[in-house]
């Protein structure tokens, strides 16, 4: 019995050295942190993407020369950027001559982080493929980039990368329902980035003005911006401009993008 008791205690204690090295090194919170991850995905992505574009057949291709760069956000604007959980989304641009990237300059990875500083990263399919490719031989294999796990040291470099990307704006209304008093309204996303989304949208009904409405929205938010001018009789569709003073339109930095919906017959 005296035996039993020395070795629970014993490895009570063990336990507790091991809660008090894994607390000291990570300050008494979580390892899991935004800078973290902000080093260990592109670099992870890189060394894939480069296996992936010798697959492809592609040259001049290096984890070098892609020079990935990531922005990594947990939870938007309402939540810190700490802590293991399946809402963490990263930003990352990288070079490739044979695949330009899209107009606002990255793409948007989904990742599943857990306590341990290991990851589960989905990537944009527009981007890096699908699950499965052609190699340059002609055979169906393994997309290495589709999704990838990954994992940080827990007591890796924390300093703040710098990195920064703004956050896409985009049109997300899909049809338009004037009110009883011909009114309509235009819903706006403003996905992962720097600082949320700032502009101005205006709208016209073939001649008619239907004025400009500015727009401030947090990160991954949405917000529906009403239009006071009431949509003239007889118009099948009406343009809206999106003007974008902080973040990027579809079109890229600076420049306005224009979204054609349809109205309702009659």
């Amino acid at each position: 019995m005296r035996r039993f008791v020395i070795t629970v205690v014993l490895a009570l204690v063990a336990l507790v050295a091991i809660a008090g090295a894994v607390l000291a090194g990570t300050g008494g919170g979580s390892a899991v942190t935004q800078a973290r991850l902000e080093r260990s995905l592109p670099t992870e992505f890189a060394n894939l993407y480069a296996q992936q574009a010798r697959l492809l057949g592609h040259q001049g291709v290096t984890p070098a020369s892609l020079d990935a760069r990531a922005m990594c956000d947990k939870g938007g604007a309402v939540e810190a950027n700490v802590g293991p959980g399946s809402n963490w989304n990263c930003l990352v641009s990288w070079t490739d001559p044979n695949n330009p990237m899209p107009p606002e300059g990255y793409g948007k990875f989904e990742l599943d982080v857990h306590s341990n500083g290991c990851w589960t990263a989905g990537g944009p399919s527009k981007l890096v493929g699908f699950q499965t490719l052609t190699d340059r031989k002609g055979a169906e294999v393994t997309n290495p980039v589709y999704e990838f796990d990954g994992c940080f040291d827990p007591n890796g470099d924390d300093t703040p990368t710098g990195n920064e990307f703004p956050s896409l704006v985009n049109v997300t209304t899909t049809a338009l329902q004037p009110d009883a008093g011909g009114r309509v309204s235009l819903q706006l996303s403003c996905g992962t980035g720097a600082d949320g989304c700032q502009g101005t949208v205006d709208a016209k009904a073939g001649d008619t003005d239907l004025g400009s409405v500015p727009f401030d929205i947090p990160e991954e938010q949405t917000a529906s911006l009403p239009f006071a001018t009431p949509v003239p009789k007889g118009a099948d569709s009406v343009d809206f401009t999106v003007t974008v003073t902080r973040g990027v339109s579809t079109k890229g930095p600076g420049t306005p993008a224009t979204t054609t919906l349809t109205l309702p017959p009659g």
